[in-house]
């Protein structure tokens, strides 16, 4: 059996008072969560909830959202964790694709979202969290808890090909696609990162990103529950906070996406917190500028600072690079971990040697097993067991994998390949600048140009002129955006990658007549 609640179970053996889950003054025990999450699955199972069906998580971090992952794997269910940024008509094509049967959500959204539910056929009951007043139709979560508090209830069977959950992909193409995970994949993430980076039942992660993102589930949460140790939570990400949290809590590990690092860069006087415990920061989300890795190192003085590459369909985290490299291969995202083949191949999936770019394509027990009802999506990113990734990629003569842009992203200019990345690259070295996103933009001698959109920073000016002038400097004459457009901020999914289609449509928007 692969239930993750066989976890729990076990930590209540062994450490029934340890402090599992912390947020803000409220501390939570090995013993009280499973007294609740039996709670919970008791009553879920009086809704009719069971094996196999999905129930949706629409929650910011909190101490909930954990008791119901664990409740609704406990009975054999599969959850959903839905993204809280996105709107009515985007939770409800999520929910109906999914064939959602139960929603439990925080008070704050229920009046955004009950209208939605009505038009949901499939769903059979919806539960809120919180102190307001309830809504109609809604169950009270906490009073579910308090009637069935003292129940137990044994663990559904669940093999590895059994799902644990759904998650949908950001939607940076098109519609979102639900990425099926399941406990055999959740499995042996975990025994590749906890191997990875020594984690143990001492490490206590600090949740920064939202738990609805594999990134800030599993990046390195989900490895640290498996192996015995203690989450600590923000509701929502603050860059103040995470230092403050760090120090008073004394953190050894967490996840960083580069926007999340960027924002904790301008915290004022950051290098004067006590970081000292934190012996490792996962980064990963989209390629990470050097210059912002160059600039962390001197905040978190005593940590691993492990570049990542992963992806929602692979539970996250399939390379990393290692301690010993990370100032001399510095802009790599290392090597795979255990259990993960990877390649670099060609358009006809042959391999390119060294030094060459190509489409990187991963084969393991921790890839998906395919997307949510779409057998043709499914068909198109797994080819004899490889997933195409769609990322482009190069490694090196020792084996070390870098990222240089996603397939789709590539410009090509005059027939020359440009990887936006190198050019986001030097505009981040440029003192004034706080953000860059580079896309490609019709051209009628050279097929695509490069566009640099640049998000200054607050205190500081920088004119066109200067900053392609500091490109020329750096780049070849073909990689120097042509055109330069500054922006207050750019568009991002919450895992922190820049959201190119939404600058590509908004320039395709302005060449319409």
């Amino acid at each position: 059996m692969f239930n993750p609640s066989l976890i729990l179970r076990r930590n209540v053996e062994r450490w029934p008072e340890k402090e599992l889950v912390i947020l803000d003054n409220k501390r939570v025990s090995n013993q009280q969560m499973a007294e609740r999450v039996d709670a919970l699955a008791a009553g879920l199972l009086n809704l009719g909830m069971g094996r196999r069906d999905v129930v949706a998580i629409l929650m910011y971090n909190c101490i909930e959202f954990l008791e119901a992952v664990l409740a609704i794997n406990k009975i054999g269910a599969v959850f959903l964790p839905l993204n809280y940024r996105l709107v009515s008509a985007e939770w409800q094509y999520i929910l109906e694709h999914a064939e959602a049967k139960c929603l439990i959500s925080e008070a704050e959204f229920g009046p955004g979202i009950t209208e939605t539910l009505d038009h949901l056929p499939s769903l059979r009951c919806r539960i809120l969290v919180g102190t307001a007043p309830p809504l109609a139709g809604w169950l009270v979560y906490e009073s579910l808890i308090t009637a069935n508090l003292g129940s137990q209830i044994p663990d559904a069977e669940a093999d590895q090909s059994d799902l644990q959950r759904l998650m949908y992909t950001s939607g940076t193409t098109s519609r979102p696609k639900g990425v099926q995970i399941t406990h055999g994949n959740v499995l042996w993430k975990n025994v590749a990162h906890i191997i990875e980076f020594g984690i143990s039942s001492h490490d206590k992660t600090l949740v920064a990103g939202p738990l609805y993102h594999v990134g800030g589930f599993d990046l390195p949460a989900s490895s640290v529950l498996y192996a015995g140790g203690s989450l600590v939570l923000l509701r929502k990400f603050d860059p103040l906070g995470v230092l403050e949290t760090i120090e008073k809590e004394r953190i050894t590990n967490l996840w960083l996406p580069p926007s999340m690092v960027n924002m904790l860069l301008e915290v004022p006087h950051a290098e004067s917190y006590d970081t000292s415990t934190v012996r490792c920061v996962i980064n990963g989300g989209e390629k990470m500028p050097v210059p912002l890795i160059q600039r962390i190192l001197r905040i978190f003085r005593n940590a691993w600072f492990a570049d990542a590459y992963g992806l929602t369909e692979t539970v996250s985290g399939d390379t990393f690079l290692d301690q010993a490299h990370v100032l001399s291969k510095i802009g790599s995202v290392g090597k795979p971990v255990l259990h993960l083949a990877m390649r670099v191949v060609d358009e006809s999936g042959a391999d390119v040697p060294p030094g060459s770019l190509g489409e990187v394509v991963l084969k393991g027990p921790k890839v998906f097993q395919g997307y949510w009802r779409d057998p043709q999506a499914t068909a198109a990113a797994i080819k004899d067991g490889w997933f195409y990734t769609g990322d482009i990629g190069r490694v090196d003569e020792d084996g070390y994998l870098y990222i240089e842009d996603r397939k789709k992203d590539m410009v090509i200019s005059g027939g020359e390949n440009i990887a936006t990345p190198e050019v986001e690259r030097v505009l981040y070295e440029h003192p004034s600048v706080f953000e860059a996103a580079v896309i490609g933009i019709p051209h009628d001698r050279w097929g695509e140009i490069p566009k640099a959109f640049v998000v200054l920073k607050h205190d500081q000016s920088a004119s066109i002129e200067e900053l392609t002038v500091f490109c020329a400097a750096r780049l070849a004459k073909f990689k120097v955006p042509k055109t330069i457009e500054f922006i207050e901020t750019l568009p991002r999914n919450p895992s922190g990658k820049v959201l190119k289609r939404e600058l590509r449509e908004l320039e395709s928007n302005r060449r319409e007549p």
